[in-house]
């Protein structure tokens, strides 16, 4: 049986790539910070398909222990982890010179450390069973930076990096890696908005696109996704 890791599991794009696998019959690896929201998930995820199994972990990808540990359980519970989704992620809407003094800090253990720190965890084994998938959740801000989102684009552009040289350096041993931008997606960033839906692109598309890639011929390898909102960006 296949096997995913997804970081930032319980909302928006992360649930819905979860509920994608479930329902292709992949055993995943789910974390989040909030207990009650792992657990709902994990059983959702099971009713939708009894027969794969699901690991949830309660820790704060930010922290670099909690993170570790929670690769190393999943490792030991589900077996070779195939798929990794880096899509732990935050967002404030400030400029930089109106950041506050740890934001620096905050984004980089967010947006970029999870995805450095399970590539080299999981990386070399992938290698190894010459086998893997890696996705790494970016954001359109990564090419088109965003005034209001100063930090944010800034991390973000350097996931996009960091997910070229994954490819690089993986792409000899037959393991994809794919870095996938979303323009404005309809995620709780966006929470009380007035903006109507079809103004946005949607968690769901988002995942199709995942599994669309994940699908496709052991030869292909899909670089890079760009989903934006048909009318433009917001």
């Amino acid at each position: 049986m296949e096997n995913a890791l997804i970081t930032g599991a319980t909302q928006g794009i992360g649930r819905s790539i979860a509920i994608s696998f479930a329902k292709q019959g992949i055993s995943m690896a789910i974390c989040s910070r909030n207990v009650k929201d792992l657990e709902l998930l994990k059983k959702e995820l099971l009713s939708i398909n009894p027969k794969i199994q699901v690991f949830a972990y309660t820790a704060d990808c930010s922290q670099k222990i909690e993170l570790l540990e929670y690769a190393r359980l999943a490792q030991q519970h589900l077996g070779f982890i195939k798929i990794i989704v880096n899509n732990v992620g935050m967002f404030t809407p400030l400029s930089i010179l109106d950041d506050a003094d740890d934001a620096f800090m905050q984004n980089i253990n967010t947006n970029l450390m999870p995805a450095y720190e399970l590539y080299r965890f999981f990386g070399k084994a992938m290698m190894t069973e010459r086998s893997g998938h890696i996705f790494n959740i970016c954001s359109i801000a990564a090419k088109e930076p965003i005034v209001n989102a100063g930090i944010y684009s800034v991390t973000k552009a350097a996931l996009y990096s960091l997910s070229s040289i994954m490819k690089l350096e993986m792409q000899a041993y037959g393991v994809k890696v794919t870095a996938v931008l979303p323009g404005s997606t309809l995620t709780n960033s966006w929470a009380g908005t007035a903006v109507p839906p079809e103004r946005f692109v949607l968690p769901e598309d988002i995942a199709a696109a995942v599994l669309n890639a994940y699908n496709m011929s052991k030869g292909a390898n899909v670089d890079e996704i760009i989903i934006k909102p048909v009318l433009g960006q917001l």
